[in-house]
């Protein structure tokens, strides 16, 4: 097979017309941007914002193939949200400064803490998300989780002031509700009991109330579990059924020790 063989053939099997690359690094700098607009004194809000929607018509060009959507209507919503978006930005990270007794102050957690930043990618998504805008901020949260180790999909619905501790191996899924003042733990995973796909449009992820408390690696599992507020739910702990209000939940393990005979 000679090289233009191989062209044509290569060719023939590039069935994916919309699929450019180009839509997931220019994602990547305005998330960046976005990001630094917010939150860095140096960066000038004015002139930031004119850029920031020429980026933003750049993604609707590579990511709104589909013609009957008004892509091109949304940044004007979207914007006007940023000042909300950034309170609760603010309120979660002063969640994690009076949480965490390692933080030593409050720029320590907006420029250290993974979980606040996949936090904050997530919120800035989310808006996006519920608008409709297709792809972009699905791209917005996995750059975070290839950053973070932290997974949020950007239909989760999450209230205010909401700490992450550590963050590393945290999943969140697509239809998750978290109320406010929810504090997690590494390893916390929030997901569907099974997975097949005429559930996309169902509700299969857990709701989380007010006040709960998840630590490390534990595993709630589906549409209809509900963890009641003020929970606290142990290291390790495996649920797919409901929890009321007030509980503690706590996985003990079998420990066994085995003694060797003297040789």
């Amino acid at each position: 097979m000679d090289t233009t063989d191989i062209i044509e053939r290569i060719k023939e099997h590039k069935k994916q017309p919309h699929l450019r690359f180009r839509l997931k690094r220019d994602t990547e700098a305005f998330t960046d941007l976005l990001f630094y607009t917010l939150f860095d004194m140096d960066t000038p809000v004015d002139r930031n914002l004119t850029v920031l929607k020429e980026r933003f018509d750049g993604l609707v060009e590579l990511a709104c193939w589909q013609s009957e959507r008004p892509c091109h209507k949304v940044w004007e919503a979207y914007v006007a949200k940023l000042p909300h978006i950034l309170e609760r930005l603010n309120l979660d990270a002063e969640a994690t400064l009076n949480c965490d007794p390692a933080s030593l102050s409050i720029e320590e957690v907006y420029m250290a803490y993974p979980g606040f930043y996949a936090i904050a990618i997530y919120r800035l998504a989310h808006e996006l998300y519920t608008a409709g805008f297709p792809l972009v901020p699905r791209l917005m949260t996995e750059y975070a989780h290839r950053q973070t180790g932290v997974d949020i999909n950007p239909g989760a619905v999450i209230g205010k002031s909401f700490h992450i501790d550590h963050g590393t191996g945290v999943v969140i899924g697509e239809t998750a509700v978290i109320k406010d003042h929810v504090k997690i733990y590494q390893g916390v995973t929030l997901g569907g009991l099974y997975v097949a796909k005429h559930l996309q449009k169902t509700k299969r992820h857990p709701t989380i109330g007010d006040h709960v408390t998840i630590y490390a690696n534990a595993t709630i599992l589906g549409g209809d579990t509900h963890i009641g507020a003020h929970s606290t739910i142990g290291g390790n702990a495996w649920l797919t059924d409901s929890v009321p209000a007030h509980s503690t939940v706590f996985h003990t393990p079998e420990i066994k020790i085995k003694t060797l005979p003297n040789a």
